[in-house]
Order: structure tokens, then sequence, then C-alpha cells
């Protein structure tokens, strides 16, 4: 707790549920998801454009550079499996943001 001229102020410390979505969750997704892509023959360019990132984050996803370190629920290979197949099938942006989305609530709840 910090007093600001006269005022008490709380400064926040812990990590927001989205927060961690997006420095640990939200990296492991993509990077699971390239590799089964990759896995099922699409190019490391492929991979990227429909996850939207950059090639140069599929190669440090396949050489778990990012992305790898982070516990995930034990229904959460079977989940990315079936959003591989289904993004590789349609390439819906939407549709990819939904899978992702019911892929990181899933680790939200084993957290």
């Amino acid at each position: 707790m910090l007093h600001l001229l006269g005022r008490v102020v709380f400064i926040l410390t812990m990590k927001l549920p989205c927060e961690r979505a997006l420095w640990y969750t939200l990296p492991r997704i993509r990077a699971d998801l390239a590799r089964k892509l990759i896995d099922e023959g699409l190019s490391q360019k492929d991979a990227a454009g429909l996850l939207g990132v950059t090639p140069a984050a599929v190669s440090q996803y396949m050489h778990k550079k990012r992305g790898s370190d982070t516990k995930m629920p034990k229904d959460y290979d079977k989940a990315i499996t079936e959003a591989a197949e289904r993004i590789k099938k349609d390439g819906d942006a939407d549709h990819i943001s939904a899978l992702i989305c019911g892929c990181c609530r899933m680790a939200a709840k084993e957290s």
C-alpha cells in the first residue's frame, strides 16, 4: 500500500488471468498448433499465415525457444489436434480465434 497525497493507493502486484494468458498460455497454444500444422504437411510460412504470426515465430516454436514451458490440462492435446485439423480445413480467422480462445479457457481452468 502506498500513501499519496493523503489517499491510499494500492499497488497491483498480482497477474491478471489475461496477462498470464498473453505471456504464457497463448504462445504455448500457438506453438502446439504450429507444430501440428507442420506435422500435417504445411510449410512454416503457411502455418504462420494461418495463425497470424511471423515465420520467424513459427521457427522459434519449432525449436522450442518460445511457448514450450507452460503446463496444460490433460484434454489439451486432443483439443489442439482437433483445432489444427479444423484450421487446416477452413482457415477462417474468426473460427481460428474461437478455437484458440477455447484452448485458452481450458488452460485457465487448470491453473
